[in-house]
């Protein structure tokens, strides 16, 4: 009989940290995840270390940064080769039922190719009913298990028919917990946009003319109304996140289930003028990150630990008592957790690698930064970028960068984020170059091309 325990991992797509009851917004509704804090520990400093989907989720997976595991922007595909570790295979060597469900978006293009059994799908074979990448939330669409064949309920909300599938497969196992436990993924689209239509019943949840907008926030009824389908999408999750705990809870399993609740990047949602993500500021890099096991972990508790996720895998398997892969790049900050000494690193690594269709055409560049306990600062290939303090000004509205009175802080900052790149061997530089690099040019050229732009 094992004693391991199970392993429960939720994560929305573009879910801000701030987006949440429990982190102090007095707007949004999310009574199942306030809960799930009050139950365990939430994460103030818990940060995409590149925030951006594929790459981001690949480091979630892998416990490597994205010129490790080669998915350096989105739609590059992963290096699922038996060289990358990730965080199933290593809970299948240890004898898990390992589950897969939602999107996946670390398979290449084109964005419905079904990722067939094997390799490319990283250790989760005894249950999958995933899709690439959609965002069509009335449009629900997954390849399940072995085959091919598209399934396509229809008139639904994509997270019901996933909830709904998820526990399906849980309770075919219930009772096999104890013989083999489970590790389950299940990776909601929303709140990524589009934000309208809303779920259903939520229409009228959230009033535009009613929302507290972030003070680095233009008031513009589009920002508004983008705001309330956001918050709405993130409600209607609560509610589907409260259907699997109870699920768990009442089959008794619960406090035996480490769960984890994350996103893979946050969304601007029209602070500093900007949408979607892939700069350094709060909004596109702060996630939630909540952790509940049992009695394990402290409960009703918030941590300050800089965390990012390439720490997610190698974290969750301390944890779990798994073996961590030293192939992995992330820093198990188990001990730390746990109150048990452990490393409280001093900065989280930040970066846009490689700078895709999408950030171009806003005005990105290639960058690298860091974020400390109060200072976020990040260069591009012209130099210093953004330098906020954060505890002064915590909406970052008065950038730093270049302030010749705070010189010798920037200066400390620099040596920190330069620290970062020599060891991680990951030089700012122009995309050509890195992508000669790393050997993604070819690779790059026909990602180009199937969207158009080659």
């Amino acid at each position: 009989m094992t004693t391991r325990s199970n392993l429960l991992v939720i994560f929305g797509d573009q879910h801000r940290g701030e987006a949440l009851g429990c982190a102090g917004n007095p707007d949004v509704q999310t009574p199942a995840l306030d809960r799930l804090a009050a139950e365990g520990v939430r994460f103030t400093h818990a940060y995409a270390n590149t925030p951006v989907c594929t790459p981001s989720r690949g480091s979630l997976l892998t416990g490597q940064w994205p010129h490790r595991h080669r998915a350096l922007s989105n739609d590059l595909p992963l290096d699922a080769g038996p060289d990358t570790p990730a965080i199933a295979r290593s809970l299948r060597a240890a004898d898990y039922r390992c589950g897969y469900i939602g999107k996946w978006h670390i398979g290449g293009w084109p964005r419905d190719r079904f990722i067939p059994p094997g390799p490319e799908r990283l250790g989760f074979d005894d249950f999958w009913a995933a899709w690439s990448c959609a965002h069509r939330y009335f449009e629900p669409r997954y390849h399940l298990n072995d085959s091919a064949a598209v399934i396509a309920p229809t008139g639904r909300y994509e997270p019901e028919v996933q909830t709904d599938l998820a526990l399906s497969w849980l309770g075919e196992h219930l009772g096999d917990y104890d013989e083999q436990p489970f590790c389950l993924f299940l990776s909601y689209g929303p709140p990524h946009d589009p934000y309208w239509p809303a779920p259903p019943g939520l229409a009228d949840r959230y009033r535009p003319e009613d929302l507290r907008l972030r003070p680095n926030c233009p008031d513009t009824p589009a920002v508004r109304r983008d705001l309330a389908g956001y918050y709405a999408h993130i409600t209607a999750l609560d509610a589907q996140i409260e259907r699997l705990l109870s699920f768990l809870r009442d089959g008794g399993v619960l406090d035996d289930t480490l769960v984890v609740f994350t996103s893979d990047h946050g969304d601007m949602l029209g602070s500093h003028g900007r949408q979607n993500k892939q700069v350094p500021w709060e909004e596109s890099v702060n996630i939630p990150f909540l952790l509940r096991f049992g009695n394990r972990l402290p409960q009703g508790s918030t941590d300050d630990l800089l965390i990012g996720l390439v720490d997610a895998a190698p974290t969750i398997l301390g944890l779990l008592g798994i073996p961590v892969p030293e192939t992995m790049q992330g820093a198990d900050l188990s001990d730390a957790i746990r109150g048990r000494g452990g490393v409280r690193p001093s900065s989280v690594y930040l970066q846009e690698a490689l700078s895709c269709d999408q950030a171009v055409q806003v005005g990105v560049a290639a960058w690298r930064g860091v974020r400390t306990a109060r200072y976020t600062y990040a260069r591009d290939l012209n130099g210093p970028w953004v330098h906020y303090d954060n505890v002064a000004d915590p909406y970052q509205m008065h950038n730093l960068a270049g302030d010749p009175t705070v010189d010798s802080l920037q200066a400390a900052l620099e040596t920190e984020l330069q620290a970062w790149m020599e060891r991680l061997d990951d030089p700012l530089e122009a995309p050509a170059a890195l992508l000669a690099r790393h050997g993604l040019t070819e690779a790059w050229a026909a990602r180009e091309a199937h969207f158009g732009r080659g």
